[in-house]
């Protein structure tokens, strides 16, 4: 039974609190608390209701998938083995336009297997690749834009932070949602490589491709001094030590040899030993895990906070009314698609991309399967939209990364914006492209079973 008071209260008191800059898993738990007051008028089960619920959530293992997996990025970071192999790309692709942005896509791509969160790949690839291509006579916007859109990778590939979420919130198995992310993940890749072909063999100076012949090759010489260059026999290290870790941890879960907590204790585990080999010790052991600390608590906070919402939506109906208002209407499937969309673009300009998902995939999944959608590949497409908020002003946690990071008097918000803009409609491609052709993330998943 549809209760619009509750309702009503739920979404102005949230609205409210978030208005006022409160944190959003405060703001859902306050909502939630008053919700459950409104429909029980017993303050002791709101009471149990919290401490239930809060209960189950820090008994839930999946949670600890988030923080084990983050650990597991930090520490190959702290290796470097992320320098030696955009390195080596950059070696590899010397006679390739626009290289140097071609191999901050690749570096992103392969940083994106052992880390799903895209402000960890924003923040090491404005401290890897932006010195090169400003030093190659890049344009700035244009080189930005390739470090900021290009971390968003970390979003779709696994292991990606947001897909935890995901399937914690719908109860979908995390392990098929990896796998779901692969193909979108490696075709992103391509069309944002893609992307920047067009614009060097186009506006070759964007690229600084001003000269030929040996001034080429001088101002090449001149990049690749600005990063360290290594031996051989050091990236191909680095590149087996990433290979292990991904076919270990991730290649066990989709084996079906690890549940996803096992493969990203496992993989963390590993990640460690790599990290001793190359010189981590006790001081640099405990700012990796706090620094994972810092941002996998406020994380777990949401999600406690998320679970406890949803069952306030469950309770007051409203749920259900949405879906009934949607199905009544008479829009076709995919025009109501095409309304989530907008309601994830505009909750992208002003709050993070977990905290989107926590406030409306209790409400859309159901729906979206509801209309036929099937729920792995609405749960890429909600994904992909999600990610796109993360370059979406005046928000846009990645371009405040790169700022952050570059620390630039003349590198501008509005630059980053700009030069990211075309890795946004990529994305938004991208969500058409599998809202029509869904096998694009079903077919993996499939083959599983």
């Amino acid at each position: 039974m549809f209760d619009s008071t509750t309702a009503t209260v739920l979404v102005i008191v949230m609205g409210i609190l978030i208005a006022l800059g409160v944190h959003i898993a405060v703001a859902l738990g306050i909502a939630s608390a008053i919700g459950i007051y409104l429909i029980t008028d017993n303050f002791h089960v709101v009471q149990a209701m919290v401490a239930s619920t809060a209960t189950e959530a820090l008994r839930d293992f999946n949670f600890a998938v988030i923080p084990l997996f983050m650990l597991m990025g930090e520490f190959i970071l702290r290796t470097r083995a992320i320098e030696d192999i955009y390195v080596a790309i950059n070696r590899g692709l010397k006679r390739i336009p626009g290289r140097l942005a071609v191999a901050t896509v690749l570096g992103n791509a392969v940083f994106s297997f052992v880390t799903g969160v895209s402000i960890a790949s924003a923040a090491a690839f404005s401290r890897i690749a932006y010195p090169p291509m400003k030093a190659m006579g890049y344009h700035r916007n244009f080189a930005l834009g390739a470090v900021a859109g290009s971390s968003c990778l970390g979003m779709l590939i696994p292991p990606s932070v947001l897909m935890i979420v995901w399937g914690i919130l719908t109860e979908q198995s995390v392990g098929q949602l990896f796998l779901a992310g692969v193909l979108p993940g490696l075709l992103l890749t391509l069309f944002f490589i893609l992307y920047i072909f067009a614009v060097a063999l186009i506006w070759p100076q964007t690229v600084g491709e001003k000269r030929r012949g040996a001034a080429t090759e001088v101002s090449d010489e001149i990049a690749l001094s600005e990063v360290e260059i290594r031996p051989l026999r050091t990236v191909l290290v680095s590149f087996i030590m990433i290979t292990a870790l991904v076919t270990s941890a991730l290649g066990g879960i989709w084996a079906g040899y690890f549940t996803p907590t096992e493969g990203a204790g496992a993989g963390a585990a590993i990640a460690l030993i790599f990290a001793f080999v190359r010189g981590m010790r006790g001081k640099e052991l405990m700012e990796a895990i706090l620094s994972v600390g810092r941002t996998a608590a406020p994380i777990l906070l949401l999600l406690l906070s998320a679970a406890l919402y949803s069952r306030v939506l469950a309770m007051s109906g409203l749920t259900n009314a949405v879906q009934g208002l949607f199905l009544e209407s008479g829009l076709s499937p995919f025009a109501i698609l095409m309304i989530m969309l907008g309601v994830w673009f505009v909750l992208g300009m002003v709050i993070d991309s977990i905290s989107i998902m926590l406030l409306t995939v209790p409400i859309f999944a159901p729906l979206a399967i509801t209309l036929g959608y099937d729920p792995i590949g609405f749960a890429i497409m909600g994904i992909l939209a999600i990610e796109a908020g993360l370059l979406t002003p005046p928000f846009g946690l990645l371009v405040y990364t790169v700022k952050a990071t570059i620390r630039d008097k003349d590198v501008t918000l509005g630059g980053i914006f700009w030069g990211s803009t075309p890795y946004w409609i990529v994305m938004l491609a991208l969500f058409f492209l599998i809202a029509q052709f869904p096998v694009i993330a079903t077919w993996l998943p499939s083959l599983t079973f």
